[in-house]
């Protein structure tokens, strides 16, 4: 607060409706014929994102627009160029006494209450009255552009953030693909190929209790997998469970630890994974338990992780299902126990920093903006007047 009042220098913060200041404009809706991606100017209608081009524009740049209609309602944007307002966008009239990139900001932190005031019966929608009775805080331009150069800073450091950490991640990506090409590719080796069946003790597969049927699943404390919880990593835990009496009476079955688990169904098909739990899973994963004796069952996971594309495309009818004939039929090869080992432990270094990245950039994401919003309050926080 104390840089704050340096800013200041003493000079009084006024406030006043939004509506005493500025106008809230609402743009005109274009059908989507005269739309075109061909055109030059962006057009607005209830979301962000522009909804195609239109060869005329009906707001200048740099103005502040609020969504009022659709899912988006409440929500705050700012354009730099020049574009066409539909009727599902308010826009604010430029003001002399307010720097619209300094209203943008403030209106940014107002976005809680301005959803809080969106109506939802239908259509949801914002009306012009709530956002016209909003106080904003005015002071001098001078200090309102200092606050924008540090705000505006702040925005430039998470963007280059954000793009260190993606392109950190897509490097390692793609090392992780060619190293795990390079151990896995076997060219010109001799080395034994055997099929999944016949590295397998024995495969399960489960099924889904009836839904709706609360003695299947109420007060659960099963693991129940599905298919779209198996995403090329280890299961530590299940998004569902299911009860005693589902176990009993329907074909779940319990599936023992380090089980290799493959997708057969669906757009999930060939994704495969390995439950670090006891769990039961639903009919459209086929869970293998590898024979120590002859393969790793990490080894026998990366190999079908590795041949994910492969496996999918073994796939049959609309919906490109697999089945067990299918899966254990497929070729694997088998070097000794010792490579394996040694090609499994290079491979889940790999994973294991690919894997700290990919769940670590949304982490420090979310720190970062929550960092950014925090420091943008504490700029745009004034002492409130007395309307």
């Amino acid at each position: 607060m104390s840089f704050k009042d340096k800013l200041l220098q003493g000079k009084e913060v006024e406030w006043k409706t939004l509506g005493e200041v500025s106008k809230v404009l609402r743009g005109k809706r274009l059908t989507r014929s005269e739309l075109s991606n061909d055109e030059k100017f962006p057009v607005f209608h209830g979301g962000l994102e522009p909804l195609g081009f239109y060869s005329k524009s009906n707001r200048p740049k740099d103005t502040v627009m609020i969504i009022n209609v659709g899912a988006s309602a409440g929500t705050v944007g700012f354009s730099a160029v020049e574009f066409w307002s539909s009727d599902g966008c308010f826009c604010l009239e430029h003001s002399e006494a307010l720097n619209n990139k300094f209203l943008y900001y403030f209106l940014i932190g107002e976005q809680p209450f301005l959803k809080s005031r969106v109506r939802v019966a239908g259509i949801p929608t914002l009306d012009n009255f709530v956002v016209e009775k909003l106080q904003i805080p005015i002071p001098p331009l001078e200090v309102q552009k200092e606050i924008i150069r540090i705000l505006d800073k702040f925005t430039e450091l998470t963007a280059e953030l954000t793009a260190e950490l993606t392109a950190e991640l897509t490097a390692r990506k793609k090392q992780y693909s060619y190293y795990r090409e390079q151990l896995l590719s076997f060219e010109g080796e001799e080395v034994e190929w055997k099929t999944l069946g016949e590295v397998t003790i024995k495969s399960y597969s489960g099924s889904t209790p009836q839904a709706g049927n609360p003695k299947f699943y109420e007060n659960g404390t099963i693991p129940w997998l599905r298919t779209q919880e198996v995403k090329f990593s280890d299961i530590n835990s299940t998004e569902m469970f299911i009860s005693d009496f589902a176990l009993k009476n329907t074909a779940t079955k319990w599936i023992p630890v380090n089980c290799v688990i493959i997708a057969i169904s669906g757009a999930t098909a060939g994704r495969s994974a390995i439950n670090k739990i006891p769990l039961t899973t639903n009919q459209h994963c086929l869970c293998l338990e590898i024979n120590p004796q002859k393969a790793l069952y990490r080894y026998v996971f990366h190999w079908v992780s590795f041949n994910h594309e492969n496996l999918k495309n073994l796939g049959q009818g609309a919906r490109g299902d697999l089945n067990s004939s299918m899966i254990k039929n497929f070729k694997i090869p088998i070097p000794s126990i010792r490579e394996q080992n040694r090609i499994v432990t290079i491979l889940d270094k790999f994973d294991t920093l690919t894997t700290s990245i990919s769940e670590g950039l949304p982490k420090e994401i979310e720190l970062r903006k929550k960092q950014y919003a925090y420091y943008r309050d504490l700029l745009l926080t004034f002492p409130l007047s007395e309307l």
